[in-house]
């Protein structure tokens, strides 16, 4: 039960206001002239609270006692000050630095507590008590926090209150901007009823609503922005597209089939899979660093460009072969056979030991890669290049590619190889088209054998 000292202490808090004021102004106008801004001025600073009554009704959503406490004539535009204590690094005049114990201090309010808490009952009491909806003491708004937090009936609480759906924190970034999970479809669809930009550009980054669902592959999220509206080729402030940021994005296993859902989508909706970002990258180049096969494919079927140079002087194929050692379980080896059937260009044959040693734990990269190749001028260099580990695991492709340095290559491949050097860059439209057994057309397009011959 609350008693009324511990009200009473609340009110001894008031006295603070006159020293606590050039901090709270700083917060509120930090990055005032940025745009839209989330800090709210108007009316007289808010009464800093540290007492663990008040925040203990707030962080547990106990409304009886967030209504006792938050009564007729009590302020409901508290600023939540909790502390405590942390090492920070601080530099000195005299000598390099000293670690000491300081008291970070993050400012929050009621409003933030309960919205990023789904505390519904509570947040309403409070709103009906007149709580500034859009108060941003710690340079985020009640709303951001309840769309980080994937809390719809908070955000849609909020908007029906006058929260503005395009207020920016200190990131400069929208409520749009902070829905980047994909519980946070809801709170997305109340932001756009009530008025959310669909192309709105974070301060900083100059992202929109559809670069965030991207990147963070979410397809759902993307449906919707591309229902409203949502505008496919604008470029954020590194020249990344949506296309470009979903492809530029790392990925693990897990996610590959997520962010494949979203490039097909953004292409399928005329995304320009030929815009390069600052650095003269493609989303080719970007799906070949992530090692992400099926977005290859889908970029390779429509026409991406297989040989395209970056700032660096990378094409793809670079891209995937400096990752393959990492991504292993990715498949590499799908994206080396594909490329090299739309006609990528191929690793200078006085570079194959580098790549053996490089690559030696993915052998089916090693197959289709040495197999574009008529001849192979394989050394004793060639079997130090691959740890006997490696070699020990996948021993029979190994000692089939070893065999070929007394060997010469068959007559089988010596066909294929100028086959392929005949139609080169055009295989993947002609050999279809020629009605073969299924057997030969694999062959031809360097279907995988687990040795070489």
């Amino acid at each position: 039960m609350y008693n009324p000292s511990s009200l009473r202490s609340l009110e001894q808090e008031r006295h603070q206001m006159r020293l606590a004021a050039p901090v709270l102004s700083g917060y509120l106008l930090r990055k005032e002239a940025r745009g839209t801004s989330s800090r709210q001025t108007v009316g007289n600073p808010p009464m800093v609270c540290q007492d663990p009554v008040v925040q203990n009704a707030l962080y547990t959503g106990n409304v009886q006692a967030v209504k006792e406490i938050f009564s007729k004539g009590f302020p409901s535009d508290l600023v939540i000050q909790p502390q405590g204590g942390a090492m920070c690094w601080r530099a000195n005049g005299k000598v390099r630095g000293l670690w000491s114990l300081t008291y970070e201090q993050e400012l929050t309010t009621p409003l933030h507590i309960t919205a990023g808490r789904g505390f519904t009952e509570c947040l309403q009491h409070l709103l009906m008590r007149g709580a500034r909806v859009d108060l941003a003491p710690g340079g985020t708004t009640a709303l951001h926090e309840a769309c980080e937090e994937c809390q719809p009936e908070c955000v849609k609480l909020l908007l029906q209150h006058g929260a503005n759906p395009n207020a920016t924190n200190e990131d400069g970034q929208m409520p749009l901007h902070v829905c980047t999970e994909l519980d946070s479809l809801e709170c997305a669809k109340h932001l756009l009823a009530f008025g959310a930009l669909i192309n709105g550009q974070s301060l900083d980054d100059n992202d929109t609503p559809l670069h965030v669902a991207a990147r963070h592959s979410l397809p759902d999220h993307m449906e919707l922005y591309l229902r409203h509206g949502a505008a496919l080729n604008l470029q954020n402030e590194e020249g990344n597209t949506a296309l470009n940021a979903a492809c530029s994005k790392p990925q693990d296993c897990a996610s590959l089939e997520r962010y494949s859902r979203v490039c097909h989508m953004l292409v399928s909706a005329g995304a320009d899979i030929h815009i390069s970002d600052a650095d003269k990258q493609t989303p080719l180049h970007m799906a070949c660093k992530n090692a992400n096969p099926d977005v290859v494919d889908l970029l390779l079927k429509y026409k991406a460009l297989v040989n395209e140079m970056d700032y660096g002087g990378d094409a793809p194929m670079h891209n995937i072969l400096k990752a393959v050692a990492y991504k292993t379980d990715h498949e590499p080896e799908r994206i080396v056979q594909a490329l090299l059937n739309y006609g990528s260009i191929r690793v200078w044959p006085g570079a194959l030991p580098k790549v053996l040693k490089y690559c030696c734990t993915s052998p089916r990269t090693i197959e289709v890669l040495f197999n574009a190749y008529d001849r192979l001028k394989i050394t004793e260099a060639w079997v130090e290049s691959v740890p006997p580990e490696v070699f020990q695991k996948h021993r029979e492709f190994y000692e089939s590619l070893f065999a070929l340095m007394q060997t010469p290559r068959s007559l089988q491949h010596l066909a294929r190889h100028r086959l392929r050097t005949f139609l080169e860059g055009r295989l993947h439209n002609v050999i279809p088209k020629l009605g073969l057994p299924t057997f030969l057309k694999n062959y031809l397009m360097l279907a995988f054998r687990d040795y070489m011959h």
